[in-house]
């Protein structure tokens, strides 16, 4: 069909706008390019000019700063102090690194033997691994590497930063230390992350440090950075800063804690301060300690031999993994045994001549002429054997290793610490599963004074206590907040005994400490307010055969160090509206009474009194002795800008 002029005119009208609205795109694309050619070439010619010659862009992860540790006060136990290092890199430096190594040697000390050690580690790793060659230099060494530093191929100059622990020994079996990353660490992760790889960086390796490493580790930054063909660094393109690790803050105090330190001096000790209520630790402090400090600078041979060679075992926290026979201690535990089997009451009475006599052995009592007839409080005030022999004999061991796993002993207790001992509640199927033996009636009457195969950590002698104070299943917990929010705080079960059974037993306890006969009356707390109760533990470690019997038993004294028993002594106060359960157990220190006992009261004493105590909170012939022994010591007291105390 032939088309008439007007539409052949309109056609041709819209041919054209089509052909201009291209026109127009096509200009604007030629312009855009036009413009970035432009850019390229002018504005960016220098940038493209150095990629071209061989730069290239790199990502560098940047370590992040390790969480801050606090007590429960808000004192720092465990912060980061500067530290200015320097690296080398086998690929950035060419591949040959000996002849770096030899000039920077002009400028820092390094010796032919360490030359030697970083030469065999180079090896060892990739070319792209950075390997830290000298550490903690002063702020002269470290500028004089950064202005050399075009000179050094593949050297890098770093400041960063190192774990520092302000409180040195107090706190060192609690905290652990940290360490570079290892071999042997990097096997034990399946997928590691990416920062455990950068040279030096420091992980937890025992204790908190290891055990809350996640939370303490924070999350790498990195920055981006321009190099050029020999590897050296042009300039820094981007950064990102890495997000450091979470502020942790403990249930610990560390003025305490300090003082605990000091008040078992030089003795192999452990002594534990439980809120009774709460099951907060106060203090967990292991004797004698180490310095933390050296093993994350790198310590020295003969330093660590030192501590390994040391007879107190200074690296070993007793607190946890330390496992006593608990000796009298654990008499309460029998006692309760035997009073929720109903099998005994308050007016039970047994005679103690000295000895029991089971199939033709004698199990004789710590008093060789016996205590005569004696009632539950009196069988804990006087500590007699012979009461605990025949009550045990009734009871049973399978009710009494009940009562300990009920009081806490003979089961883990989740703290984050290194290796916490589960100590040993032994029954009938115990001893079947681990020696293939029946159960024999003087495995009971050993077990009933807490020898034998009774074994406790001084952590659940503590919470033991604390557990008969309250009346109530509280867990000792070591973490109190993180990043500011208090961790939730169970509330703890009732042990399901009757109250008026607990009262017996810390009648007893009362008894030991305030009764005429009490075999711990000497150190007792003279005010009334802070009224103590307690009990004497002695465990031995050696046999003591009939014919020593007969001759006379030889004196803690007269035997060499590591053959004397165990001292130990648990407490608690106030005696009607308890606060603060301890335990103190010292190593081959003798006598529970004469070694533990004194040093419980004073430790318990610095948390009633929130510092150290006055004077008329002991006996008054003892307050002479007391002034002077605090004189001597060297307390920690911190700056007034601590965030207010609280013990609740």
């Amino acid at each position: 069909m032939k088309k008439s002029p007007r539409e052949k005119q309109d056609g041709t009208r819209k041919l054209g706008r089509r052909a201009l609205m291209l026109a127009g795109i096509q200009l604007g694309v030629v312009t855009t390019l036009a413009l970035r050619l432009r850019s390229m070439q002018l504005d960016h010619a220098e940038e493209y000019r150095l990629l071209a010659d061989g730069n290239s862009i790199k990502i560098r992860l940047l370590p992040p700063a390790r969480g801050l540790i606090h007590d429960r006060n808000g004192l720092l136990i465990a912060g980061n102090e500067q530290n200015y290092r320097v690296t080398l890199t086998r690929e950035e430096a060419g591949g040959d690194v000996e002849p770096v190594l030899r000039r920077l040697s002009q400028l820092i000390p390094i010796s032919e033997e360490r030359i030697a050690e970083l030469l065999e580690e180079f090896s060892k790793r990739t070319a792209i691994t950075p390997i830290v060659l000298a550490d903690r230099l002063s702020w002269e060494q470290f500028s004089s590497i950064a202005v050399n530093a075009p000179a050094l191929s593949g050297i890098t100059p770093e400041s960063g930063l190192s774990r520092a622990y302000p409180r040195a020994g107090d706190l060192a079996h609690v905290m652990g230390y940290v360490g570079p990353v290892s071999d042997y660490d990097l096997s034990k992760i399946e997928d590691p992350d990416p920062v455990l790889m950068l040279p030096e960086f420091q992980l937890g390796k025992v204790g908190v440090e290891t055990k809350l490493e996640t939370l303490l580790r924070g999350k790498a930054g990195a920055r981006r950075v321009e190099v050029n063909s020999a590897g050296r660094e042009m300039r820094e393109l981007s950064r990102q800063e890495g997000e450091q690790g979470a502020t942790v803050q403990l249930t610990l105090d560390a003025q305490l804690q300090n003082y605990a330190a000091q008040r078992m001096g030089e003795e192999s000790a452990a002594a534990v301060v439980m809120n009774v209520q709460t099951g907060d630790l106060l203090t967990i402090c292991s004797s004698p300690s180490f310095d933390p400090n050296k093993f994350v600078r790198g310590i020295s041979s003969a330093d660590y031999r030192a501590l390994m060679d040391h007879d107190h075992r200074p690296l070993a926290d007793k607190t946890v993994q330390g496992l006593y026979p608990p000796g009298s201690t654990f008499k309460m535990v029998t006692l309760l045994a035997g009073l929720d089997s109903g099998l005994i009451n308050s007016g039970t009475r047994y005679y103690c001549p000295g000895y029991t006599e089971v199939g033709g052995r004698r199990f004789h009592c710590w008093r060789r002429g016996g205590h005569g007839t004696v009632d539950p409080i009196q069988s804990l005030e006087q500590s007699c054997d012979v009461f605990y022999y025949e009550l045990a004999q009734r009871v049973g061991i399978d009710r009494i290793g009940a009562m300990a796993k009920r009081l806490g002993i003979g089961v883990p207790h989740d703290l984050p610490m290194s290796a916490v001992a589960e100590g040993i509640a032994p029954d009938r199927a115990w001893k079947r599963a681990r020696y293939d033996q029946p159960w024999q009636i003087g495995d009971s009457l050993n077990a009933s004074i807490g020898q034998g195969f009774v074994l406790a950590s001084p952590l659940q002698l503590a919470v033991m206590t604390a557990r008969i104070a309250s009346g109530r299943a509280v867990s000792p917990r070591l973490v109190h907040a993180i990043d500011g929010v208090p961790e939730p705080l169970p509330e703890a079960e009732a042990l399901g005994l009757d109250e008026a059974l607990l009262r017996m037993a810390r009648g007893g306890m009362d008894a030991v400490m305030n009764g005429p006969r009490g075999t711990a009356r000497r150190s007792r707390i003279s005010r009334e307010d802070w009224r103590m109760a307690g009990k004497t533990g002695t465990s031995q470690v050696r046999n003591i055969t009939a014919a020593e019997r007969a001759r006379g038993v030889i004196s803690n004294e007269q035997l060499p160090w590591n053959r004397r028993d165990h001292a130990l002594f648990v407490c608690y106060a106030p005696y009607e509206s308890p606060r603060y359960a301890v335990s103190v157990v010292v190593e081959h220190g003798g006598g529970g009474s004469t070694a533990a006992a004194p040093i419980a009261r004073d430790i318990l004493l610095f948390a009633l009194a929130d510092g150290l105590p006055p004077l008329d909170a002991v006996p008054a012939d003892q307050r002479a002795d007391m002034e002077a022994r605090h004189a001597a010591m060297n307390l920690y007291t911190p700056q007034p800008t601590a965030p207010g105390r609280s013990r609740a």
